[in-house]
């Protein structure tokens, strides 16, 4: 008896990370303020990298961050920024960890002033997955450019259309799976 061979989306064919990413979370919807932050953030640190580096080290990056609790990034200071740095096994930017500093208090700001972060994110589509057609998956669209400016204007970082369109495909917010691929009518 021969395995059924699952088609997936072309980008997570081949690469076992990428692969297990696309079948377990990639545009599954992500209702979790805390993991929408976390994701966002780490799509900041993707900006000029392939996916795959996130993937490899996302770990190390949990670890580095607190496992990324907003609250507790909130308080980080330049001697964390300076550990940060030095950490050989996340991507060292020193305007991407600042960023995600700034990120976590804004977050924070936000759930003082009594705003949920996940209510937020899916406003937008009032709560709604959106499905792409299936066969273009775009850069951007008037979407994610809308809420970049947003997220721009509550002065977050690394957080232009593209990076917010990725992001909101890995969250489940735009469903961009292939037509032909498994996961399309799953999510």
């Amino acid at each position: 008896m021969t395995a059924v061979k699952r088609r997936r989306c072309v980008w997570a064919e081949g690469n076992p990370v990428m692969r297990h990413y696309h079948d377990t979370e990639w545009g599954v919807p992500q209702r979790d303020p805390r993991a929408l932050w976390e994701m966002l953030m780490l799509e900041g640190f993707q900006a000029g990298l392939a996916w795959i580096v996130v993937l490899r080290k996302r770990d190390a990056f949990r670890a580095a961050f607190s496992h990324f609790r907003p609250q507790k990034v909130a308080h980080y200071r330049e001697n964390d920024v300076v550990r940060l740095l030095d950490n050989p096994n996340i991507i060292r930017s020193r305007a991407k960890i600042e960023s995600t500093i700034k990120g976590a208090k804004i977050y924070s700001e936000m759930a003082a002033r009594g705003e949920d972060f996940a209510e937020f994110c899916w406003s937008f589509t009032q709560g709604k997955v959106l499905k792409g057609d299936g066969k273009h998956v775009p850069a951007s669209s008037p979407l994610s450019e809308r809420i970049a400016k947003e997220l721009k204007r509550r002065r977050f970082k690394f957080v232009g259309p593209t990076i917010v369109y990725a992001w909101m495909q890995s969250v489940g917010i735009v469903n961009d799976h292939a037509a032909t691929c498994y996961r399309r009518s799953q999510v």
